[in-house]
Order: C-alpha cells, then sequence, then structure tokens
C-alpha cells in the first residue's frame, strides 16, 4: 500500500479552517472543495492516459486523453458527498457512484446501508472519498466492496487520517494496490474513536446536525 501525505502551505492553511469550531458550515463546504481539489492532483498522478493526435495552430502533436474505462469517484455518504464536487472538478470525464456507510457508534464498525456503483468494475481505476480516515473500518469496508467488483486499483482520498486507522487499512490491504492520499496524519484516536486533534464529525460540519 502506498501512502501520500500533502505537504504544501496551502492545504495546511486550509486545514487550520476547517479545524477550528467557530467555522461556519458554509465556508467549512467551500475550503472543503478546495482542499480536495488540491489532494486530488495528488491522488491522479496515476490515472491512466492514452496517446491522442491533435493539430494546434501550428503543427501537428500527439497529446494524451484519460483513458476507457473512465475513473469512477466513489463518495463514501454522507460526508463524502461533500468531497465529491471539488474532486469532479478536476476530473470532470469520471463516472461516480455512491456507497452509503454508518459507523455505528458501539462497535466503531461501519454498516452499508446503501449502494448506486457498477456490478462489474473490471479493469477500472476507483477514487473513494471519505473525510476521516479514524479507526479505518469504512475504509476498508469500501474498499474492498471495489477489490471484490473488479476494480484493478484503488485510492482513497481522506483530508485526515489517523495512525491508527492507516495501520489497520495497510494490514487489511496487504498485497493490493491500493493508495491511500492524506491532507494530514494527526496524533491518534482517543476513546470514542474520533480523530485528534481532528475536526469533529465531517458530516455534521458540512450539514448539520441532523
Amino acid at each position: 500500500m502506498r501512502v501520500h501525505v500533502a505537504d504544501h502551505p496551502l492545504i495546511t492553511h486550509k486545514l487550520t479552517v476547517l479545524r477550528d469550531k467557530n467555522t461556519a458550515a458554509p465556508t467549512f463546504r467551500a475550503l472543503t472543495e478546495e482542499l480536495v481539489t488540491l489532494l486530488a492532483y495528488e491522488a491522479t498522478r496515476s490515472v491512466r492516459v492514452e496517446a491522442v493526435d491533435i493539430e494546434t495552430p501550428v503543427t501537428k502533436t500527439t497529446g494524451v486523453a484519460i483513458s476507457s474505462p473512465k475513473p469512477l469517484v466513489v463518495p463514501i455518504l454522507r460526508a463524502g458527498l461533500g468531497m465529491l464536487e471539488g474532486m469532479v472538478k478536476l476530473v470532470p470525464t469520471a463516472e461516480v457512484g455512491f456507497l452509503g456507510m454508518v459507523r455505528n457508534e458501539e462497535t466503531l464498525k461501519p454498516d452499508t446501508y446503501a449502494e448506486r456503483l457498477p456490478d462489474d468494475l473490471s479493469n477500472r481505476q476507483c477514487f473513494v472519498l471519505d473525510p476521516m480516515l479514524a479507526t479505518g473500518g469504512s475504509l476498508i469496508a469500501a474498499i474492498q466492496y471495489l477489490l471484490d467488483r473488479g476494480a484493478t486499483d484503488v485510492t482513497a482520498v481522506c483530508i485526515l487520517g489517523a495512525p491508527e486507522g492507516l495501520a489497520a487499512v495497510e494490514k487489511a490491504m496487504e498485497g493490493r494496490d491500493v493508495t491511500i492520499v492524506l491532507g494530514a496524519l494527526d496524533e491518534r484516536l482517543n476513546e470514542n474513536g474520533y480523530i485528534v486533534p481532528g475536526l469533529g464529525d465531517a458530516g455534521d460540519r458540512l450539514y448539520g446536525l441532523v
């Protein structure tokens, strides 16, 4: 498994504002979109492309276009939905699927309640969007779900991660083609399974308490 922790002052600046408990939801949503677009540059470094012939105003040349089948972007509902626009802004030709998962606050394990994905993901590159890599349970389940349907490689984009969750994903995905891109790797999980210092519940910060 490959892990990339972004190291850029603009990312750190946006994360600082996201962490602030006084940041209002509209600002939080806008900054999340901006931040994910920055992370998407790193996440898509290995996106598959194919050569195409074009003609510029000066001469003929060869460029590249994203290969088919197109990449599949899969936000984990509901918090991952707040990351979707930032990702598809960078890769507008990507297709989008949805996977609904919620953390059981007693077991800290994920429960799947909805999915909208192609039955066959053979030879597809998939990008999973999940703001918080905490215990790793939801992300492991989501990645395994995609691999079971034939995805050949999966990249997860997360705003924050905890060492415990990262270790859990690495153990579960040993030998699989998986990449994790993080905005930051935080200190630890607390007794309730939340990232410290973190930014709280990303879904609640994005959409309010429901």
